[in-house]
């Protein structure tokens, strides 16, 4: 992990994407004013360890992180992922320990702020105060989506509904194909921590989803040729179509 030169938030390629709703003029100015600068992450690499204090908050403008907790022994459970636009560290943003690790999938940069100046941002401008709200709440409609398919789907259902939700997240975040398809080396190992399934189980299972032509997932790619079948067959409901904020 090392830092680069810093962008100018005038230029922020967030600002160009699609499904993100730009910042007003007065907007970027005041995030200007409290960026601490930028981190290049590489694949693989830890953001933050779990544990750890930490003042830092991270706004992802490429790439996609995981959030990760580890147990005494090892064993290794994927709370999330983090695609650009979404807010890095808030989840942590009081004075106990960090709860989890974030580590990068892809090559990430990051945009750097510190807690300390989050109460001018909402006092200037409540309407970002309002958001780093709604991003929260985003978070925990998905974790309660997660939770429900590691206590109520089956295998063949989970695995369908994280690719629906991968894939509709890209697209939230403007970095999926139009053909319905993300490049992610997620592996099945990746797979099974988050899924809570065997490593053999999620392989059978990808090979029944691949013959049935709901997902296509291998080699770094994951497909759905059909969003609307699959998201039934998994009763997945969380597609979202509106503009996100971000900051």
């Amino acid at each position: 992990m090392g830092s680069s030169q810093q962008t100018q938030c005038i230029e922020c390629p967030l600002q160009l994407a699609q499904c993100l709703r730009a910042l007003s003029p007065e907007q970027v100015e005041t995030m200007q004013s409290i960026k601490r600068g930028e981190r290049m992450v590489d694949r693989g690499d830890t953001v933050f360890e779990q544990g750890s204090d930490g003042s830092e908050l991270f706004t992802v403008l490429e790439g996609v992180l995981m959030r990760v907790r580890t147990l005494d022994d090892g064993r290794r459970q994927i709370v999330n992922l983090m695609f650009p636009g979404d807010l890095v560290g808030l989840q942590g943003a009081f004075d106990d320990p960090r709860s989890h690790s974030v580590e990068a999938i892809l090559p990430a940069r990051l945009c750097e702020f510190h807690r300390v100046d989050f109460p001018t941002l909402i006092r200037s401008h409540p309407r970002l105060g309002y958001d780093i709200v709604w991003m929260a709440a985003k978070e925990e409609t998905e974790l309660e989506e997660h939770i429900v398919s590691l206590g109520q789907r089956n295998a063949r259902e989970r695995i369908a509904n994280l690719a629906v939700w991968m894939v509709d997240r890209a697209q939230a975040s403007g970095i999926a194909r139009r053909d319905n398809s993300l490049e992610l080396p997620i592996t099945q190992t990746q797979v099974a921590e988050m899924l809570g399934l065997s490593l053999v189980h999620v392989n059978r299972t990808l090979q029944w989803l691949r013959s049935e032509k709901l997902v296509d997932w291998r080699n770094g790619r994951i497909a759905v040729p059909d969003m609307e079948r699959t998201s039934d067959f998994a009763q997945f409901e969380g597609r979202r179509m509106q503009m996100r904020p971000f900051i």
